[in-house]
């Protein structure tokens, strides 16, 4: 494995951070993943253009996006596999071991591990846990990820692969991964920016491609809609038969999987939508 760091590739065993960064000792630093196929990103540009506003919503210097364009080429020219994990990852750099952020300048590592094509349906599970909609970090996409962690393995320990999470006012928000849409009477609904979900890459463009409706929705709304579905960078738009004990017939539903049909389509005919 090849891993570009702060200016080159090098071989991934030997590739180094200091103990030091920030990213590390305090999770000052945002981060992007980004699917490959056989050598080629999708939707780079707007995972490019997020890293940046994530990393102004920290306070970082503005990542160099042509030195990321080098380094993604570089690092998919070395292992041009025919599914890939890019992740992009760009911290505040070698600081002290408090809060306060060191002068020498951000660290960015990209790095290309493979990965599988996701089942066409999937469970899920609640957590007692919630987003906060008013915080700091509120949609950005940080290495901040522990809260992230914690509610994955409970979602793996109930037999599901994702765990969705309210907000601090009761209403959906969206998963440690990925954001949540749901069909009620025929319409697809999902909770809008304000909710303090993450302005998922593929939410934005199923949003564009189905004409799906941003809408403030109860945490319950989970135990009657008529179907689930999920949207991130590697799952694309992936079905949900069970939300918690909650079995979800005929999955994927006829909306559902004609917003998988558009998505694969409309991805298909544009790599950089």
């Amino acid at each position: 494995m090849k891993i570009w760091l702060d200016g080159g590739l090098q071989d991934g065993e030997a590739a180094r951070i200091s103990v030091f960064d920030h990213g590390l000792t305090v999770g000052d630093g945002v981060f992007e993943t980004v699917k490959a196929m056989h050598g080629e990103t999708f939707a780079l540009t707007r995972h490019l253009d997020r890293l940046t506003r994530s990393a102004r919503g920290l306070g970082l210097p503005d990542p160099d996006q042509d030195e990321i364009r080098r380094a993604c080429a570089a690092v998919l020219e070395a292992d041009p596999m025919p599914l890939g994990r890019l992740r992009i990852t760009y911290t505040g750099g070698h600081g002290p071991l408090g809060s306060d952020r060191g002068d020498r300048g951000p660290t960015l590592v990209v790095a290309l591990g493979g990965t599988t094509r996701r089942a066409d349906s999937t469970a899920v599970v609640t957590v007692p846990w919630t987003r906060n909609e008013r915080g700091a970090l509120t949609g950005l996409k940080t290495t901040s990820y522990a809260e992230n962690v914690v509610a994955l393995a409970r979602a793996h320990e109930q037999g599901a692969t994702e765990a969705l999470f309210g907000n601090t006012a009761g209403r959906l928000c969206e998963g440690t991964g990925s954001n949540v849409f749901v069909v009620l009477d025929g319409e697809i609904h999902t909770p809008p920016v304000a909710s303090g979900c993450l302005a998922g890459i593929t939410r934005e463009l199923t949003v564009e491609w189905t004409g799906a409706s941003e809408t403030d929705l109860p945490l319950d709304v989970l135990e009657r809609a008529d179907e689930v579905f999920l949207t991130s960078t590697l799952r694309d738009v992936q079905a949900v038969h069970r939300v918690d004990d909650r079995e979800l017939p005929g999955v994927p539903g006829p909306v559902t999987a004609k917003a998988m049909r558009i998505f694969a389509e409309r991805a298909a005919d544009d790599l950089d939508p």
